[in-house]
């Protein structure tokens, strides 16, 4: 049986037990809390990132049983991330019914989006439904707008895209604050080509694995949402790391595929926007993988992009050259603190 070790920042064991692996994610949580409340810290309240808010939650709010039930109609939308978020929020309120739980929403900074983005040709009537775009990593496109108001104020209201690069991936296209597209849509699939997700996808592809290849739903939930991508496509890992070190072709084919994407993303956003001044990196592979923010900056000039490789190799916070008329940025981003700021804004409104 595994044993769940919890340890002390000098790496002394403070907690040792089994657990069955059917209940360790409630098992983490209550462990958690109980060793946070027996250390003495007293917890307020706690945040979560919840991935889908729908059509009706644009804010932060505090979770009750009633919202918890409204929030489960978008699992199907958020099959990967929805489950988990809810059952963490359930979890720790069967154990501290008590103490305030909020939920801030992916999707809530694209809200701002021009109804037009988000239609689908489809009948009305699933429109309706609620299938529509929405867009993701919403956390993160506010946590770097928050920053850019703070570092650079002359530019945080002009035309902005933000690459959040990650396992998953995406791009929004920002202006006066306001997100006005981004690339992913109905679900965390659509867009870039990701880690283990197939990005972007002609619908007649998932005509063609049911009727020929003869996959069930469950099967091409499984392939799209974790056998495709960089994983998939080269057969080898969804680390670009490993990919970018490897001597295979395949590995650099994905690679060469995921910087084709986020170059044709780039010029679609711009299209939107009417124009770009700023270009932002950001997420694990944005902050820290020199040789795709290289790629993706390549043979830029005709959009006024053009990056200094010294800046871009030693990770600067700008890394655009000075003929350049883009300003091209790496900012980290930090979801967690942005899930803290609404935490503590809504906590202190409660009467």
């Amino acid at each position: 049986m595994p044993v769940l070790k919890v340890m002390n920042e000098n790496g002394e064991v403070i907690h040792e037990k089994e657990y069955s692996l059917k209940y360790e994610y409630q098992y983490f949580f209550e462990l958690l809390l109980s060793q946070l409340t027996s250390s003495q810290i007293s917890i307020a309240a706690v945040g979560h990132r919840v991935v889908h808010g729908g059509k009706s939650y644009h804010d932060p709010v505090l979770m009750t049983p009633s919202i918890i039930e409204n929030l489960k109609q978008f699992i199907p939308f958020a099959p990967l991330h929805q489950p988990y978020n809810l059952d963490a929020i359930e979890i720790i309120g069967k154990a501290f019914p008590h103490l305030p739980q909020i939920a801030c929403f992916d999707t809530a900074f694209h809200h701002s989006h021009p109804p037009i983005a988000d239609y689908f040709g489809l009948p009305r009537s699933y429109l309706e439904a609620g299938v529509q775009r929405y867009g993701f990593h919403g956390l993160s496109y506010e946590y770097i707008m928050m920053k850019m108001y703070e570092i650079a104020p002359q530019k945080a209201n002009g035309r902005i895209v933000i690459a959040h690069l990650g396992n998953g991936a995406s791009m929004s296209a920002v202006h006066h604050g306001k997100c006005l597209d981004s690339t992913m849509g109905f679900t965390a699939l659509d867009g870039l080509m990701m880690g283990t997700r197939c990005g972007s996808l002609d619908p007649g592809v998932i005509l063609y694995l049911m009727q020929f290849k003869h996959l069930n739903h469950h099967e091409i939930e499984e392939l799209l949402y974790k056998k495709s991508g960089l994983l998939g496509f080269s057969g080898i890992s969804s680390n670009v790391k490993t990919l970018l070190e490897s001597e295979s072709e395949n590995a650099k084919e994905a690679i060469d595929l995921f910087v084709y994407r986020i170059r044709r993303e780039l010029g679609a956003l711009v299209s939107v926007l009417g124009g770009l001044e700023t270009f932002i990196f950001t997420g694990g592979i944005g902050e820290n993988a020199i040789k795709i923010r290289s790629a993706v900056c390549q043979d830029m000039d005709w959009l006024g992009i053009n990056i200094d490789k010294h800046n871009n190799e030693n990770n600067q916070l700008i890394i655009s050259s000075d003929k350049s008329h883009v300003d091209v940025r790496v900012i980290p981003t930090d979801e967690e603190s942005i899930v803290a700021k609404h935490t503590y804004a809504l906590l202190n409104k409660r009467p």
